[in-house]
Order: C-alpha cells, then structure tokens, then sequence
C-alpha cells in the first residue's frame, strides 16, 4: 500500500513598519502565504521569490531557507492544495492526488523560507506580535504585564512541582533570575503548545494572541528565532531599512524586532565602531520631532568584504 507524499513551500516574509514587525499574510485568513512546489521553479529559493512576488505582489530581498516540517496530521490531508491564494491560479484541485486503490493517508511536508522586504504596507499584513504577543518585552523595559503574569502563572500551575519541567519553564522564559534569551522563540512557543495554553493545540490562553491555520505559527515562530539569531553575526538589518536612515530609525527597527529595548548610548556607539558599516550622507531628516538628525546610510562595500560582522545587539536596559 503506497502512502501520498505532497511538497508545498510556506513564506515567512517580515518587514517594519512605523516602528512595529510586520509578517505578510495570505489571501486566506490566518494563513502565511503557502502553495505547492512548482515543477517550473529552477530551485526552492527561486520558487519562494516567484510565487511571493507573482500571488502578493512583494519583492523579496534577503531569502534563507529555514526547516522542513513533516510531521504526520499537519495538514487534513494531502489530496487536495491548499485552499484560497495559497494555490497557483489554474491550478488542477485534483493534482497531487495518488489514483491508484488503496493508497494510505499520507502527509504534506513544508519547506520553510525566511525573507525580508521594505515593501511593507498594512494591506495583507499581519502585526507580528499580535501572532506571538510574548515576544514583545519593550513595554515598561521588559517588566510584564498583566496578561503576561496570568501566561506566565498558567506556565507555572501546568509544571506544577516537576522541578525539571519548572526549570525549563524559567529556562525558556527568563524567569526566576534567569536571562531572558531573545532567539528562544520556537521553545517558547513548542512549551506553550505543550502546556495547552495556545488555540492550536486545542486549548488556548487569552495572552498567547491570535491563531493561524494548521502549523503555521510554529514556522514563523522557527522564522523569527532565525532572524533574532542572524542579527548577532550579519547585518540583515539593513534588508528592512530605507536606503538613507537616521541612527534612530535603525535602533528602533532592532528593537522592533528584538522585541527589547536597548541602551542608547551603547547602541549608537556598538554601530559606530563596527568595520564603519554605516557613513553619514552629509543629509539630515526632519521627521524626528525634534533636532535634525544625521542620515546614514550602510556601506554595502563592507558587507561585501566582511560577511560576518553583524549588528549585535546590546544588553536590554535593566530596571
């Protein structure tokens, strides 16, 4: 008995705007944008490129391939694509499907990608921390809040007195005197499903945000730890910026999607020294609200040279 094997691609596709992270959507409600493996596409990286520019109208910059997921029953089945814009216009709804008697229940398997676009406008994006609202410490210098107490006591009750399940509880989310590690994102969201305090795993908390379909919250999880851990060695950062920025501008966007805040100073100072990766344009911006301020812009002859000197990011301010 032969078992049905299907191959689709899901895009996580981040951008910044206004100061907030932003991951594009699919046409279909609570969905990144996903479809098959096209036999066309000369490779996975063109195929993410092509199918993001050609079904959502974005130019991608900076691509990276993140996993695969295969586990079994992440999607109902695999005879039929993806519903909605997740399936190539034209596409045949029976493709993929085994004819032959007695096929087994087979699976999808995903191949995820990471990109990075400027082109990001509200329409057909989602707020990033809307999806994963525990990720976001810069309000009150990374004190919690309300919801993040009650998430944080349900984490508590779920360990209960399994010292190793409490420790990793503080572990993952920086509790009981420990750090808080930025790129522990995927853990963070597997230890929630775990515990059944978010909606895909058939339980839910009102601090674990909004749902996306099947396991499409886990990918952008993976995705947004992918690029939390690049920022420490490459200077992708500047894949989200303007081509002329004030240094202002560039912190805000690291913190944005570090999801801390980080000392001024220190910042300004760590980015000024690094291999003069960035040079003043002899120009100054106005919309600050206050002083003018010096543009910048990043030397791509640097980057070309030193591939691995990143923006690293400073420790978040302690209060």
């Amino acid at each position: 008995m032969s078992s049905l094997i299907a191959a689709e691609l899901v895009a996580v596709v981040i951008g910044v705007e206004d100061g907030a992270p932003v991951v594009l959507g699919a046409a279909e409600a609570d969905a990144l944008p996903h479809g098959p493996l096209e036999p066309a596409h000369r490779s996975l990286q063109a195929g993410v490129r092509a199918w993001v520019a050609e079904h959502r109208a974005v130019e991608l910059g900076y691509v990276e391939q993140l996993y695969t997921f295969a586990d079994a029953g992440r999607l109902p089945d695999v005879t039929r694509p993806p519903e909605g814009s997740g399936s190539p216009e034209g596409a045949d709804s029976s493709e993929g499907a085994d004819s032959s008697e007695g096929a087994a229940p087979g699976r999808t398997v995903a191949i995820s990608y990471l990109g990075l676009t400027r082109a990001a406008s509200r329409a057909g994006w989602l707020d990033l921390y809307t999806l994963l609202p525990w990720e976001d410490r810069r309000a009150a210098g990374g004190e919690p809040d309300a919801g993040r107490r009650s998430l944080e006591d349900a984490l508590r009750s779920w360990a209960g007195d399994d010292p190793d399940a409490l420790a990793r509880v503080a572990h993952t989310f920086g509790l009981d005197g420990q750090p808080w590690q930025a790129d522990l994102v995927l853990q963070r969201y597997e230890l929630l499903w775990e515990a059944g305090l978010v909606a895909e795993a058939g339980g839910g908390h009102p601090a674990t945000g909004r749902p996306l379909v099947h396991d499409h919250r886990r990918i952008l999880a993976t995705g947004l730890a992918r690029l939390r851990s690049t920022l420490q060695y490459r200077p992708i950062i500047f894949e989200l910026l303007p081509d002329e920025f004030t240094l202002g501008h560039l912190q805000a966007t690291v913190e944005a999607l570090a999801g801390q805040e980080v000392h001024k100073p220190n910042f300004r100072r760590l980015v000024l020294q690094q291999a003069q990766l960035v040079e003043p344009t002899g120009r100054t911006s106005n919309d600050t609200g206050g002083r003018p301020a010096q543009l910048y812009r990043f030397r791509r002859a640097v980057h070309a040279e030193r591939r691995h000197v990143g923006t690293k990011l400073p420790r978040p301010k302690v209060r």
